[in-house]
This record gives structure tokens, sequence and C-alpha cells, in this order.
């Protein structure tokens, strides 16, 4: 089953008398379950695209279908019912609150969907569990390792329980090492069934994906599947 869907998706900013093309009519499937790398230069429009593929953002032309659902048909309330429900967020930069606890902070989305303070603590609590950092649960931001701040990040893109985790350059901002003990957290998250795309410049992040999605000028130039994945040809496009 597609968990996501674009049909030719475009999204252009205009700037001035010059309109920007960050997307230039996307056709696009990922399946669900699939671990996906986006690719590309500095103005690719990878960014743009994961904006889009989160619901933060709409395109000037084109359909996007979500869990068989047109998100451009959805009302405010349905888009942050969605994003609250269905997709988990993870940042180079953590984006964790300074002044809250790891446990406050993975709270957060449960705050939004209104789940009384008792079932929030201990639904934050098993998602530190998760990323073994239930130990660090009342320490603030300051007091933990960029490594820790990434997994508190991603303990709360999963306490939601999400069909899809939306990571931008999660790795960035991290040593090689640190780095590589992300990725296998965000492996063994997909190993159990939930989608997952990366946006990333370093080729051994993508390498560990089962496909790969590489973006020049606001097109998809090249879609590359590595096995293990939704059944299908490797393709390259023109």
């Amino acid at each position: 089953m597609a968990i996501i869907r674009l049909d030719r998706i475009s999204k252009c900013y205009g700037v001035g008398s010059l309109p920007v093309h960050a997307l230039r009519n996307i056709s696009l499937e990922i399946f669900a379950g699939e671990s996906v790398a986006i690719m590309g230069a500095s103005g690719s429009g990878k960014s743009t695209l994961l904006g889009l593929l989160g619901c933060l953002d709409a395109p000037t032309a084109g359909r996007y279908h979500l869990a068989g659902q047109e998100v451009g048909t959805m009302s405010k309330q349905a888009l942050a019912h969605t994003r609250c429900r269905r997709i988990g967020f993870v940042f180079q930069s953590f984006n964790l609150l300074p002044r809250s606890t790891a446990a406050e902070n993975v709270e957060l989305p449960l705050v939004y969907a209104g789940l009384r303070p008792s079932a929030r603590r201990a639904m934050a609590m098993a998602a530190l569990e998760r990323v073994g950092l239930a130990d660090r649960a009342l320490h603030y931001p300051n007091q933990l390792s960029g490594g820790q701040q990434q997994r508190v990040a991603i303990a709360r893109a999963l306490v939601i329980e999400p069909d899809l985790i939306l990571a931008d350059e999660p790795t960035g901002a991290l040593d090689s090492v640190t780095g590589r003990e992300i990725l296998q957290l965000l492996h063994q998250v997909n190993a159990l069934g939930t989608t997952v795309i990366v946006v990333t410049h370093d080729r051994n992040v993508a390498a560990g994906m089962r496909r790969t999605i590489a973006l020049a000028d606001g097109r998809i130039t090249a879609d590359l599947r590595t096995g293990n994945g939704t059944p299908g040809r490797q393709e390259v496009l023109a």
C-alpha cells in the first residue's frame, strides 16, 4: 500500500517579478514500511519536498495523498490532527525546548493531542526507554550530549506511534560514531514497520536506506531501490 502518493506536484515561490520553482511536476509513490533517502544539492528542492510530505506546506499545483486521503481537501483542523497522529519529525538541530526536561519534551505532541498528564508521562517514559534514555528523563537539553538530544527528539517523534517518520539531516550535527548510532536507531524503528524518510547530503546515510531518490532543480533525477524493500525494478530517470 502506498502511504504517500504525489501526482504532478509543483511548488513555486514568488520573489519579486521572478518566480522560483522549488519543485517541478513530481509524481512519486512511497510504500508503507519503506526506508527512503532524499538526496540533492542545496536548492534542489529536498527540504521543500519534506515540508510538503509533512503537511507543513501546500503545493502550488498537483495532488498529495497521505494514507489514501487527499491532503489538499483537508481542513486546517484535519491537517493538524494528521500531523499530530500520523507524522513524527526529527530535525538536525534537535528542536528541543531548553527549559523542559527530556520527558517534558517527549510529552509535547501528547499535550497537543489532549492526553491527560498521567498518560502523557507514561507514554513519554516508554518512548525514552525505547531509545535508551529512561535514566535521563529529568535532564535538561544542556545536560545531554548531542547524540542524547537527538535520541530525545526521536523519542518525541515515536511517542505518537506514527505511520511516518520524517528526518531532516538527523546526523548532520553529530560526529560520525554518534551519527551511526542514530541511524541504527532509525533502522530499528523502520524494521518494526514505520516508514522512514531521511533528507541527507551524506551518501553513507543514503546507502543504509532501501531506496534513494535524487533531486536536482526541483525534479526527480533518480529513484533507486536497493533491495529488501517494496518489490520494484531499479530505475534511473533521465
